[in-house]
């Protein structure tokens, strides 16, 4: 089997290196597909989206080494959105705009308009995670992973994304230090996040990256809410979430083992269009 991997990040955003140098390390461990998802620019001022005024020429290079690689591997032009209610624009207008071949929907900053008090539960410190936590909901992580899955599903109900990103990494920076994921109240957010997602037909996303960046015990989404995907027969794909070129394959092999081992026989890649791929 060749793999593939569908979430990536180059230097227009927050990746390391230039898109051609991960289509280059792509062929080298024979992927069969190379996706480019790029954070969509973003209506304020970040360190991580594409900024406004470089989408174009990462679009158009994408399409360029889309040209010049093929025959060896697929290339893929993608944007990883964010959904803020009130904040972003919809998915579809640059869907459209740019012809993306799929949408990846993922939420890092919980809040509305006031973008001064965003909640940021993404990053490489707990830090902003903390202290998000306290300023905006006083403390009480209840309120605040109800506002976190809220979010994801106002996505889900209005953007319909083809990928749903990192769908429980709201657990990263916890660290089981405000709640535990068998809690009820808990389980009760993932359930409903996950019905919405098998009515909406949207595929989750297995993430390996808080494997391998030492900021998770566990994939994204966990075990046990993988045993309820298995149970919804909701749609699956795996990806490292590579912002480096050497990050393209990491816990990949291993997440394919465990995956088996959970019942999953197959994952999706895109090639046109959805297609099933056995997992072996």
């Amino acid at each position: 089997m060749r793999f593939f991997n569908l979430h990536t990040h180059t230097h227009f955003c927050d990746g390391s290196d230039a898109p051609e140098a991960y289509v280059k390390a792509a062929i080298d461990l024979n992927l069969s597909t190379l996706g480019f998802s790029g954070h969509a620019p973003m209506p304020f001022e970040n360190k991580y989206a594409i900024p406004a005024e470089k989408l174009s020429e990462y679009i158009d290079e994408i399409g360029r080494l889309k040209k010049k690689y093929q025959g060896q591997i697929k290339v893929l032009k993608s944007l990883e959105f964010d959904y803020i209610p009130g904040v972003t624009e919809d998915f579809e207008i640059l869907t459209k705009k740019y012809q993306l071949d799929y949408t990846i929907g993922s939420v890092h900053l919980v809040g509305n308009q006031n973008t001064e008090q965003f909640w940021f539960t993404d990053g490489g410190s707990a830090i902003p995670y903390d202290e998000g936590l306290q300023k905006n909901y006083h403390g009480d992580i209840r309120l605040a992973v109800k506002a976190y899955y809220n979010q994801i599903n106002q996505m889900i109900l209005t953007q319909n994304p083809d990928i749903i990103g990192h769908l429980d990494k709201v657990k990263m920076h916890n660290q089981n230090r405000f709640f535990t994921e068998d809690e009820g109240w808990y389980q009760q957010e993932i359930d409903q996040t996950l019905d919405l997602i098998k009515s909406k037909g949207c595929i989750v996303e297995v993430n390996t990256r808080g494997l391998y960046k030492k900021r998770s015990d566990s994939l994204f989404p966990g075990v046990e809410v993988l045993k309820k995907i298995k149970s919804l027969h909701i749609p699956i794909t795996i990806s490292s979430d590579a912002h480096n070129p050497k990050e393209l394959l990491l816990f990949i092999s291993e997440t394919i083992s465990d995956l088996k081992n959970l019942g999953f026989n197959k994952v999706m890649n895109f090639d046109k269009e959805w297609v099933e791929i056995p997992l072996v």
